[in-house]
């Protein structure tokens, strides 16, 4: 039986893309006994609200992860949570930078304490490839948010909650994704802006999301950071794809951004084992009781993980079928 099922639930930013895709999830294949929805925007849980069909097993939480009492609050009962909310566009992070402190570094701990307050069993939080080796604003309070949740298992040392982090590359089919963007300009009969033609990404659907989110809870006993094994794909392949054809024209790296991402550091690579579909980055200092997982087998001297040095990658063909039944 999936970990989950039975259990009471909670998602931080559950009315993202990712929430709303694990949701449904639960709610199709799990038997979920509660699911706390925990936002601050009323009219996205409003527009939830009626995606679901006002399912008698979700929980409507409007709150900010910034206000630590509201957490404590939502928290009551909860055995497992997804922590997903965070502020995400890395301009914005640039031009704002303490408001993304607030809400991705100091709403992080406030998440922690209230998980280990609240006697949380599991908890798992969702990184960006962008946390790796950071270059802009954004991308370090996302790589200091994963610093939190793997110490946090030392603050939790002599209580039942476990913390763990996901990282993993661009989602297709998410709100901030360039496809949508990329269509609406080809159906102008634009040339589509691409920052450097030798781009490349990570890229995962929102169901290999989801579904590496689930397997994560079954696996972790805490203090692992997940890297999935995915497939890149050249940007340009990516734009061939969304509006086969179209023109394409060079436009420069915007500020804080990357040519090639990167899930995993040369310097995390020394802690990096190799489980089955993902990467496992061992904690640094584990005094919780950490248990290494089975069957892990170390990397290569040297390892680190780019998008332009993966062994998997997306033809365009590929592309054409998943943009045809995954977004």
């Amino acid at each position: 039986m999936p970990v989950l099922s039975g259990s009471s639930i909670l998602v931080t930013g559950g009315t993202g893309s990712f929430g709303k895709a694990f949701i449904q999830e639960l709610l199709d294949n799990d038997d979920p006994r509660r699911i706390v929805i925990f936002s601050r925007d009323e009219l996205k849980q409003y527009e939830c609200r009626q995606r679901f069909n006002d399912d008698p097993r979700l929980r409507w939480f409007l709150g900010d992860i910034r206000d630590q009492h509201r957490l404590n609050r939502a928290m009551h009962g909860v055995d497992y949570v997804v922590h997903a909310a965070a502020l995400k566009q890395v301009d914005t992070a640039e031009y704002n930078p303490y408001e993304f402190v607030k809400t991705n570094i100091i709403g992080s701990q406030n998440v922690i304490e209230a998980c280990i307050d609240a006697g949380v069993k599991k908890v798992v939080a969702l990184s960006t490839d962008k946390a790796s080796s950071p270059i802009n604003l954004y991308g370090a309070t996302k790589l200091t948010a994963d610093k939190l949740f793997i110490t946090g298992n030392h603050y939790a040392a002599a209580y039942p909650t476990r913390f763990s982090v996901v990282r993993y590359g661009n989602v297709m089919g998410s709100r901030g994704s360039v496809i949508p963007f990329f269509r609406k300009l080809g159906e102008a009969g634009k040339s589509l802006p691409i920052t450097d033609l030798r781009m490349t990404r990570f890229f995962i659907t929102l169901p290999q999301a989801v579904k590496f989110v689930l397997d994560s809870f079954e696996m972790m006993h805490g203090g692992e950071l997940y890297v999935p094994r995915i497939p890149s794909m050249k940007i340009v392949d990516l734009a061939q794809a969304v509006v086969p054809g179209a023109p394409m024209h060079n436009m420069g790296l915007r500020p804080g951004e990357k040519l090639h991402e990167e899930m995993i550091s040369a310097e995390e690579g020394r802690r990096a084992l190799r489980v089955g579909d993902r990467y496992v980055l061992q904690p640094d200092l584990a005094a919780w009781g950490y248990q290494p997982p089975a069957g892990g087998v170390p990397v290569a001297d040297g390892f680190h993980y780019t998008s332009d040095n993966n062994d998997q990658w997306f033809t365009l063909e590929e592309i054409t079928k998943l943009l045809e039944t995954d977004v």
